[in-house]
């Protein structure tokens, strides 16, 4: 039985068009997950799509005229309203992670990192001193680090509280850390709308937030007011957190990921021997 070369050529073809398909799904899935919101778009699509569904199969003509216009315009809509998602994602897309924004940090560097960190953030609390610290992880904040002013210096308790001292020009804005380095100081970030957050809680907590909301960025506050430490990780801000609170979330959080999943298997291990 002869092999036609063109039928293999095809079969290739349809095998990386599928694959490039399940790759752009993934990535857009992975994005949306880690985005409080473009998951709420994504719940709206889904919303909008089900109720044209049913308005045709149950024959609604004027939601069915309503939907159609907005399935017509919506998209350019949305590309106006979620300009800043869009343009992260494909600058994520861009990057090339091989090369990578920062190393990844053995045991002993993270050790040190948040070592560092609690010694600065234990003096900022004590003193009152308003502080926004924030860590990036898988999504880039590149486009915050642009705007800022660029450091690039080694990691320290010492740096950390003279940028946040009263008096330097930059304590106002948040410090961004990639790795093991201070990448940048005065960044500014988008503050969210979220009703959990208390009325009475500063700017610093709602830029917190909001970043938080759509990166998947730590995000440290101390409190100029209270001294009281949160921190905004994955959409959620955690309050009046003590240094052993501090201290054991971020070691946890900074773990990378494929030590996470090597925990996991082995505690699905230990259920299954003791099962």
């Amino acid at each position: 039985m002869s092999i036609n070369l063109n039928d293999v050529w095809t079969i290739v073809r349809e095998l990386i068009d599928i694959s490039l398909v399940w790759f752009i799904f993934y990535y857009i899935l992975k994005n949306v997950k880690n985005n409080l919101k473009l998951s709420l778009l994504f719940k709206g699509v889904i919303f909008i799509v089900l109720l044209k569904i049913i308005s045709d199969v149950f024959n609604f003509i004027t939601v069915g005229l309503l939907l159609e216009y907005i399935i017509q315009w919506g998209p350019i809509a949305l590309i106006v309203i979620f300009q800043p998602e869009i343009r992260n994602i494909l600058e994520q897309l861009g990057r090339n992670q091989l090369l990578g924004r920062h190393k990844v940090l053995t045991v002993d560097e993270r050790e040190r990192m948040v070592y560092e960190m609690v010694n600065a953030i234990d003096y900022l609390r004590k003193e009152r001193i308003g502080a926004l610290i924030v860590i990036e992880r898988d999504q880039s904040l590149a486009n915050y680090i642009d705007k800022a002013k660029k450091l690039y210096a080694d990691l320290s308790s010492d740096l950390l509280i003279a940028i946040f001292y009263e008096g330097n020009p930059l304590h106002d804005g948040g410090v961004i850390i990639q790795g093991d380095r201070i990448t940048c100081a005065g960044a500014v970030f988008p503050t969210s709308n979220s009703t959990k957050l208390n009325r009475r809680l500063g700017t610093r907590h709602r830029a917190a937030l909001g970043l938080a909301e759509e990166t998947d960025a730590i995000c440290i506050v101390v409190s100029e007011e209270t001294g009281r430490v949160s921190i905004a990780v994955k959409g959620d801000m955690l309050y009046n957190l003590t240094m052993d609170d501090v201290r054991m979330m971020l070691i946890d959080e900074l773990k990378p990921k494929q030590d996470i999943d090597d925990e996991m298997i082995d505690e699905e291990e230990i259920y299954e021997e003791n099962n």
